[in-house]
């Protein structure tokens, strides 16, 4: 839209202010530092002004106020820059009038102490109205929004509790109040006015003294464990609470530096989140064609924004479900226009459909992510397991390996090892078939193991938000039951982690630290929603379900898992595999497939993968449990 004449008149009256204030200043301290000069020496006598030479100082000092970008800020934000640009426009202007000067009349009539007290004393009157003018309007501000804006106790006061001070500073909503540390160094100091009011344990105390209404926690780098302990204090003290996200939330999540966000339950894990080595990551990956099966899932969807963002020429997309395809097109097209997109709607079972994607480019990786992944599901869905986790994996690792893939990588789950349900066995006789086809070409078969994602599609964080939502109650199967957890960005770099390490064949799994309490994690999400478990939202024990463990464990007892070049990640040793009567079974599988024969199913798999042990006994030994519900009646809805 364009400004009318008056408009854009009155716009630019305020800038017009500034350069004559300065430009009078330059004036007054050129005549006044002569005056000085001869009012100090009363002897001499002060000589009638050379409008020549001020108009030479003004002119020259102004176009040095220009070069200088000082007039690119503006007084409100006035700053260290604005000073240094001040310095610099000083001593340019101060070597452009000694210049014009010097061919005017050889300095004759300038006093020597003019020209070095100058600079200094232009500063001075530059300076000063700017800084005040700045306290001016904070202060105005600050009263204007002192009543309704939200009272911020900041706990942390390092680089980012200070970072975070000045961004709170220029907001209209937040007002800090103070901050709490436990450096006892800091205790009763200053920080940019704002005191550090005592240490964090004193949250609760210090909020009611302060009259607080929220809690900002600015400590980025805090260890997973310690992270937890000042959770737990801010949720006792019943005021919501945020933080200052991490870097690696201001580049994934496009988060504003010094902004605050919610606390995720991803900030809870108990230990510190993986990051890749992307330059290894690149190497590999830059320039190379990639195929992504089950590219609309979760997973898939983000290993293609990861593949897109890391330097792969193309990303053929093959998803079955038109809708998820659609938008991961969309979305590549949008965020990576430089990046050819191919998408494929089929299903990955079926032989022409990847024969068709594989044949569009010269693929040389496949990242294997379509399968079925729901325990109690499957459980109920042998033949639909059996043909879309593991015959579906015999085809794409077979024509891979046929049309010379370098690399194919599948996508697997802690629930392979010892298998108690459908889902493990079919993820089990996958990993055996990558075993089978890396035998038998030169194409290097991958194997990568999650634990539980967070926040994917099915998984129990989206499952316990909506039962928050809806006030409860919230369902743990059992309350012993624990899983290890990985982000969804995590598991995406690990899978190209692994892939960029090049072993023929191996499988590889995470060091995720200690497995997370299921019932933990359903309180945790509870208070970051600023409820009590018990009190507010019921959380009811509805025993294990068909197939579902205990625990999980990441490697089988065989594999003996050691370290590799990446310090997170962990190779496990292939076990031994009969090949001819993995090929037979694989064989009778299909053919059951084909009649859907789940009798004939059944046999195999159990046949297929001999460790396979139904854990139908554990759920029936588990009986539901319901917590008490203080103040209402136990609900069982």
């Amino acid at each position: 839209m364009k400004l009318s004449h008056k408009k854009r008149l009155w716009l630019s009256l305020p800038r017009v202010a500034v350069i004559s204030h300065d430009l009078l200043m330059v004036v007054l301290v050129w005549l006044g530092l002569q005056w000085l000069r001869y009012e100090m020496q009363p002897a001499a006598e002060m000589p009638a002004p050379d409008w020549i030479e001020l108009l030479l100082v003004v002119g020259l000092q102004g176009i040095a106020f220009r070069l200088s970008g000082l007039y690119s800020g503006l007084w409100r934000f006035a700053s260290t820059p604005d000073l240094i640009n001040l310095l610099k426009a000083s001593a340019l202007g101060l070597a452009a009038i000694v210049g014009a000067l010097f061919l005017y009349k050889r300095l004759e009539g300038v006093p020597r102490s003019t020209l070095a007290l100058y600079p200094f004393a232009l500063v001075m009157l530059l300076g000063m109205p700017r800084w005040l003018y700045r306290i001016w309007k904070d202060g105005i501000l600050q009263a204007n929004r002192h009543e309704a804006a939200t009272r911020v106790l900041i706990l942390g006061a390092g680089q980012a509790g200070e970072s975070l001070l000045r961004n709170l500073r220029n907001s209209e909503t937040y007002v800090p109040v103070g901050f709490l540390d436990d450096a006892p160094s800091l205790k009763g100091i200053r920080l940019h006015g704002v005191p550090v009011l005592g240490r964090i344990d004193e949250a609760g105390e210090i909020a009611r003294e302060t009259a607080a209404g929220m809690l900002a926690i600015a400590m980025p780098s805090l260890g997973a464990d310690a992270m937890q302990r000042v959770i737990a204090l801010c949720e006792s003290t019943g005021l919501p609470f945020r933080m200052v996200p991490r870097a690696e939330d201001l580049l994934d999540n496009g988060l504003n530096a010094g902004g605050l966000k919610e606390v995720a339950i991803e900030d809870l894990l108990g230990r510190k989140p993986i990051t890749a080595n992307w330059q290894e990551i690149r190497n590999w990956l830059g320039g190379r064609n990639v195929l992504v099966t089950g590219a609309g899932g979760s997973i898939g969807s983000e290993l293609c924004r990861q593949c897109a963002r890391n330097g792969a020429a193309s990303i053929i997309l093959v998803e079955q479900d038109e809708l998820s395809l659609l938008r991961m097109e969309q979305e590549l097209r949008r965020d990576f226009a430089d990046i050819s997109c191919i998408p494929i709607l089929g299903d990955c079972g079926d032989p022409a459909v990847i024969t068709h994607a594989l044949q569009k480019s010269q693929v040389e990786a496949v990242f294997h992510a379509a399968a079925y992944k729901q325990v109690p599901v499957l459980e109920g869905q042998l033949r639909e397991a059996v043909r879309n986790n593991a015959l579906a994996t015999d085809t794409v690792a077979r024509i891979s390996a046929q049309m010379n893939v370098g690399t194919f990588v599948l996508i697997s789950t802690d629930k392979a090892v010892n298998p108690a349900n459908v889902l493990g066995a079919s993820k089990r006789l996958a990993e055996m078939v990558c075993q089978l086809h890396a035998r038998q070409s030169r194409t290097h078969f991958v194997t990568v193991r999650f634990g539980n994602v967070l926040d994917s599609a099915g998984s129990v964080v989206p499952l316990f938000r909506e039962q928050i939502r809806l006030g409860g109650p919230v369902t743990v199967t059992h309350p012993q039951v624990t899983r290890y957890f990985m982000t969804i960005p995590e598991a995406s770099q690990l899978i190209l982690q692994a892939a960029s390490i090049g072993a023929h064949h191996a499988i590889y799994t995470l060091d995720m630290g200690e497995p997370v309490p299921i019932r933990v994690l359903a309180e945790q999400m509870i208070r970051l929603a600023g409820k009590q478990p018990g009190r507010d939202i019921a959380i009811i024990y509805s025993g294990l379900r068909s197939g579902e463990k205990l625990h999980e464990v990441l490697f089988h007892d065989e594999e003996s898992y050691r370290p590799t070049v990446h310090p997170k990640i962990l190779q496990g040793r292939v076990r031994q595999v009969e090949l001819e009567s993995l090929q037979a079974s694989l064989g009778v599988l299909a053919a059951a497939a084909a009649r859907y024969d789940e009798t004939t199913l059944a046999e195999a798999l159990k046949k297929a993968v001999p460790e396979f042990e139904p854990a139908h006994h554990l759920a029936e030994a588990s009986a539901p449990v319901i917590v008490p519900f203080p103040g209402r009646r136990n609900r069982r809805d």
